[in-house]
């Protein structure tokens, strides 16, 4: 027995050196982990900003300027379900990397356990016994007494990380259910967005297009600068000047769409193609607003550009935006800043894709992409001088 005390005591002193190391690893881990915030918190405050969205859904139904009631309900929702996808990918990231850590700890926390019961079955008499006698033992003791509180620590620890598994697991099977829930409410707010767009008779007009000078301009036109050149013949009669002077506003704009800068202004794609203005990976069907007060001069299809929409914030200023799926609006009418124009394409991604990580922090869910470019004089000028973005594109 005395033998076996002797391997026994320098083997226990090891585990727990070793566990005590993989302890403070860990720690290091979590504590870099919780400077941002908790990943169950984020997911659970996406949510709570999912309900406020369908609660002003609801209040849009009577509220006395629909369309811009439908507005916020539609951009809370995009910004709910936005958090409410990175939440949840932080939660699975986090879950992972807590079942990483568990399996490989699986051995030391078996020999930890295996310490433990040889240290509860093992009787007090033995306990006593140390092959350098009584000193030994003393010595022997004050190491197990040294030691037992960071076994305790990494019991608790180990607790936690299980406990806090099993939570993940649970918040994502219910926010999963929030999710889609949210995805529906969206989509119900721009349905009814679209109606109220459609009803609306309050604006006021600069010109009633010309529908046969309009297909007669688009016929003829081969260039966008050839096509923005003659949208003074698109109108019934002439158009009303206006003294508008948004410059105060140049370089502070937001960008019309929440999205990432994909390409900058005359970078050249894959194919080696440059263009004067700004590519914008946006989410499927996001709401597309106009920046600030300005005229609708166009809107429609033109040329390969898909659906397009011509804003004149002040005279000899255009903001050319295209590849939008539904434009809304008339042309003529003068809209005020937030304005729904249009929205993107594309098909939502399943609740599965959404909670995949592999494209984790790559902007893999912005499939759709809006083209913006800006024209002074009737010349192309970089999109930066007038809208904002953040370090990350945004």
């Amino acid at each position: 027995m005395n033998s076996a005390c002797g391997i026994f005591w320098p083997d226990f002193v090891r585990r727990c050196l070793q566990v005590s190391a993989v302890a403070l690893a860990l720690s290091v881990l979590a504590w870099g982990a919780k400077a941002a915030e908790d990943p169950a918190t984020a997911a659970q405050r996406a949510a709570s900003q999912l309900e406020v969205a369908t609660l002003a859904l609801q209040q849009a139904e009577t509220a006395r300027d629909r369309v811009a009631a439908l507005t916020e309900t539609v951009r809370a929702y995009e910004a709910g379900l936005a958090a409410m996808r990175d939440g949840l990918r932080r939660v699975a990231q986090r879950e992972g990397q807590l079942a990483a850590q568990l399996k490989a700890r699986e051995d030391d926390v078996a020999d930890l356990l295996g310490v433990l019961q040889t240290i509860e079955t093992a009787p007090p008499p033995v306990l006593m016994l140390h092959p350098s006698g009584p000193l030994g033992a003393a010595r022997s003791a004050m190491t197990l007494a040294e030691v037992t509180p960071a076994l305790q620590a990494r019991a608790t620890a180990l607790r936690r990380d299980l406990e806090e598994v099993q939570t993940l697991r649970l918040l994502q099977q219910s926010a999963a259910n929030t999710l889609q829930e949210g995805l529906n409410g969206v989509q119900e707010a721009r349905v009814q967005l679209s109606a109220a767009i459609a009803d609306r008779t309050d604006l006021p007009r600069r010109f009633t297009q010309d529908p046969v000078r309009t297909a007669i301009l688009i016929s003829s036109t081969e260039t966008l600068s050839g096509f923005a050149s003659g949208l003074a013949e698109i109108a019934e009669g002439e158009i009303a000047t206006t003294d508008a002077d948004v410059s105060a506003l140049r370089g502070t704009l937001p960008i019309p769409v929440e999205g990432l800068v994909l390409r900058g202004y005359g970078e050249k794609d894959a194919a080696g193609i440059a263009r004067p203005g700004w590519l914008i990976a946006a989410r499927p069907h996001a709401l597309v607003v106009s920046p600030t007060a300005a005229t609708i001069r166009y809107q429609g299809p033109l040329l390969d550009l898909g659906n397009v929409v011509i804003l004149e914030p002040q005279p000899e200023t255009l903001f050319v935006l295209s590849g939008l799926a539904e434009v809304y609006g008339t042309m003529g009418e003068v809209i005020p800043a937030g304005t729904p124009i249009g929205l993107m394409g594309g098909k939502n991604p399943e609740i599965g894709a959404i909670l995949s990580l592999s494209g984790e922090g790559a902007g893999t869910d912005r499939t759709e992409t809006l083209y913006i470019e800006v024209r002074m004089d009737n010349s192309p000028v970089d999109p930066e001088t007038w809208f904002r973005t953040d370090k990350d594109g945004n």
